[in-house]
């Protein structure tokens, strides 16, 4: 498990994937997390995985950003990432596992694995709020995860 911090107040993640050749035969992944704490100093992590897609990267960023902060936790977790924020706000998460990991469509869902340890880490957290904000629409915090995710995706590591 990653170093964990231990939080007086509030967390705020902000998390994005970003996936180079998204649909194409050999795609690279990259995600981005960015983990701040009140009065504490701000953990930065990212990487890559090839092949992926991007939604894939957008869960490998909520689930390492979750991994890095205290069981316990209230978080706020930022992303421009419908998929993952309507699946924790509207419910498909709990519907997909109470239907056996099945859409409403009777169609598997995609990237169970990872669902499934976002819900592990979730369960760790005393509350996870999504917060959807628009991507490359000006929001600081996402506008500097997506470079993070982008520079990771293509082999590049900014903050160090």
């Amino acid at each position: 498990m990653a170093d964990t911090l231990f939080p007086d107040g509030p967390v705020r993640l902000v998390t994005d994937g970003a996936c180079a050749g998204n649909g194409r035969d050999d795609p690279r992944g990259g995600w981005a997390a960015i983990v701040t704490v009140p009065g504490e100093d701000e953990i930065v992590l990212s990487g890559s995985e090839a092949p992926s897609t991007n939604n894939r990267m957008e869960l490998t960023a909520a689930i390492e950003g979750l991994r890095a902060i205290a069981d316990g936790a209230e978080v706020e977790l930022v992303t421009d990432a419908s998929y993952l924020a309507h699946a924790l706000e509207k419910g498909w998460l709990r519907s997909w596992q109470r239907n056996g990991w099945v859409t409403s469509a009777r169609k598997p869902v995609a990237n169970r694995d990872l669902w499934e340890r976002l819900v592990a880490e979730i369960a760790r957290m005393r509350r996870v709020r999504p917060v959807l904000v628009r991507g490359h629409a000006g929001h600081p915090a996402n506008e500097r995860a997506d470079r993070l995710a982008q520079a990771a995706a293509a082999g590049v590591d900014l903050e160090r």
